[in-house]
This record gives C-alpha cells, structure tokens and sequence, in this order.
C-alpha cells in the first residue's frame, strides 16, 4: 500500500474561488470542443486541430487556475522523491487489464462499435499525428482533471469529484467504451493524485497506458476498422 506524502498546498480564499470560476468554465468549454473533434471524420485536417484544442483548453484552462504540483512519493530510506518508475508500472497493468476487458467487449456488439469508432482514427488517420494528438491530450487531462479540478475540489471528496466530472466530460463524445474507460481510469489517475500529493503520477500512467493501448488494441479490432474503413467516404 502507498503511503500517503505530507504535502501543504494552502492557498488564500480568493485564490480558491479564482480556481472554481476557471476551473468549471475550462470543463465547460473543453467538454464542448472534445465533443466536437470526436465527430470529424477520421483523418481530417479538422480533427487534429480540434483535437490539439481540446488539449490546448485542459492545459490553459489548468495553468490559469493557479499553482499545480508535481508531486512526490517515498522512496528506499523513507526518501521522498519524484515519482517515475511506480507510474510506468502502473500504466503497463492499466493496459494489461484493458487488453483483457478488449477480448470481452469484441464479442459484445455494441462495446466493439464503440470501440471500432474511436480506433477509426488511428486506423485511417497519420500515425505521427495520432500519437502526438492522443499523447498531447493524455498529458492535458492530468493537467486539467488531476490538477486544477482537483485542487479545486477542495476537501470536499476531490477523488470522488474529480472522477465523475471526467467521466461527465467523456459523456460529450456519445461513446460508450470512452464512457466506461474513463471510470476506473479517472479513478486511478485521481488516487495517484491524492497519494503524491501532485501530477506527475498521473501523467506518466496516463502516457503509457494511452501508448500502449494506441499500440496493441487496433489490432484486436482488425474486422471491425475494416468494416469502418469500408463506410468511410472516399
């Protein structure tokens, strides 16, 4: 078990409403546009640009809520250090146990849909762009949710809400595999959070798992992104 660091991260009140006023116009906003680039087609100059926005608004709308942390975590001699190799580990279980509900859900109809839907962009889009698109917004949520949304959370349960909001956020792309994902995902991310006192944690998993799965997953969907690239327009 992870032992909590001791962390002081006190901020004056007006501080603290001037991280709710932006925090919750950020959500607001970047909820919006990662509604939209979900609903461009694959590949599409349009998605990557509304794609590098979502990011883009999770990182400013972060940045301008106020301070954020990176986070520590103890080490070997009760160390506290940066934290960096617990993350990773946690990035490749995350995927490990991803790749296992994957076997479940194409078998499911509706789960494989969804799923076919999102990896459509990976499968008909540039590779370079996917990855640096789908990275850019890994990092940016753990800037937004992780960090700003969290700290503005308060003491009022900021794993709890932190959580939900994300997934309420993901509801914008009418995707119920992103939907799901973003559950015991969001909930993960957030627990790195509160335990290291920062975001660093969080990033990294947040990195990896994304890696692998843009990585390993389209290949387990085979049938399904051909019949995608089959309805696509030419």
């Amino acid at each position: 078990m992870l032992r909590r660091v001791p962390r002081d991260h006190w901020e004056s009140d007006e501080a603290f409403r001037r991280r709710r006023r932006v925090t919750g116009a950020t959500a607001v906003a970047g909820a919006s546009l990662l509604g939209m680039s979900l609903s461009t087609p694959p590949g599409s100059p349009r998605f990557y640009w509304q794609t590098l926005g979502v990011a883009g608004t999770w990182v400013v709308g972060g940045l301008a809520s106020g301070p954020l942390h990176l986070g520590r975590m103890f080490g070997p001699g009760e160390r506290l250090r940066r934290p960096v190799l617990t993350p990773i580990v946690s990035g490749v279980g995350a995927f490990g146990a991803f790749y296992a509900a994957a076997l479940v859900a194409r078998r499911i109809p509706v789960l494989e849909r969804a799923i076919g839907s999102v990896l459509r962009y990976a499968d008909q889009g540039s590779t370079p762009l996917v990855v640096t698109t789908t990275l850019a917004n890994g990092v940016a949520e753990e800037v937004f949710f992780r960090g700003a949304l969290y700290a503005a959370a308060g003491a009022d349960r900021p794993v709890l809400v932190s959580t939900v909001v994300y997934g309420l956020a993901t509801t914008a792309t009418r995707n119920q595999a992103l939907v799901l994902a973003s559950v015991p995902m969001g909930l993960l991310f957030a627990v790195q959070r509160r335990v290291t006192g920062g975001i660093q944690a969080s990033v990294l998993t947040h990195v990896v798992w994304s890696a692998l799965m843009l990585r390993y997953l389209p290949p387990l969907f085979a049938d399904r992104l051909a019949a995608e690239r089959s309805l696509s327009p030419r």
